[in-house]
């Protein structure tokens, strides 16, 4: 139930979406003569769309984020790599067959990377379909041939395709890797989404090393307009009012044990 909860109450509550209803809305009042609702509708529409594509609002808001786990030193040795989907076209991949990275896709150019620094290490894909409406294939699948075609013994992959979460990322790379204590193992996901990502693991009983990629931000923006092109000032405001509000829902549900998880000390 949460996770469909969660996807309709996104689907309605990311800017470019929230715009559209709200500009539906204002056409709806001023059809039945509320002059006021309609001017007022139109005008939140419109700054909220302001904001998002225009501003560096996106960018101040995933930063926090993405600096919260630094990437560490390399360890001398690992056990294996957790690498979360999500860096796919799916429904591309699906249909021709191929492995479509999208902006994401640094988490499994870091995976391949990675195979090779540590080759004994195996490698763990947690990614199956997460969307409610669109087909597509999942991450676990097409990671698989990509990673192969870049040399990565099939041996070393474990391919877990059945979560739609985060939350059952962990919960279900756990199960299928039963990591023992002591074990050392990296968890690579986008820099924005891994406070999340930590945090979920370490509930799950699964402790593992941040191993940050896809960074959004550079960290030196500042307030201003028209820092960056419309559509990635639109794409990284959206991710970043989902990930915040994927924290506090996540804490609110027990899933988490606090609202902006931070290394431990």
């Amino acid at each position: 139930m949460f996770f469909y909860l969660s996807k309709f109450f996104w689907a309605i509550a990311q800017p470019l979406n929230l715009a559209i209803v709200l500009l539906l809305a204002a056409l709806v009042a001023a059809f039945i003569g509320r002059r006021r609702l309609s001017v007022a509708g139109s005008a939140l529409a419109c700054l909220i769309l302001a904001m998002s594509a225009w501003t560096s609002a996106g960018a101040l808001m995933l930063n926090p984020l993405e600096e919260r786990f630094q990437r560490p030193q390399p360890p001398a040795a690992i056990d294996g790599i957790v690498v979360l989907g999500g860096g796919f076209e799916g429904a591309i991949n699906l249909a021709r067959g191929g492995y479509e990275l999208n902006k994401a896709g640094d988490r499994f150019v870091e995976a391949a990377v990675l195979a090779r620094r540590y080759p004994d290490a195996k490698i763990v894909i947690s990614g199956g379909l997460g969307s409610v409406l669109l087909d597509g294939e999942e991450d676990a699948t097409t990671a698989s041939r990509l990673l192969t075609a870049l040399g990565v013994a099939l041996e070393r992959l474990v391919l877990e395709g059945k979560s739609r979460d985060t939350y059952e990322n962990a919960l279900f790379s756990k199960e299928l890797v039963a990591p023992k204590p002591g074990e050392r193992w990296l968890l690579v996901t986008s820099a924005f989404h891994m406070p999340r990502s930590v945090a979920l693991f370490e509930k799950a009983g699964f402790a593992v090393i941040p191993w940050p990629v896809d960074y959004r931000t550079s960290g030196k923006e500042g307030v201003g307009f028209f820092t960056d092109n419309t559509a990635d000032s639109l794409q990284n405001t959206t991710l970043a009012i989902r990930e915040w509000i994927g924290l506090v829902a996540y804490w609110l549900s027990g899933r988490i044990d606090t609202p902006f998880p931070a290394p431990a000390s």
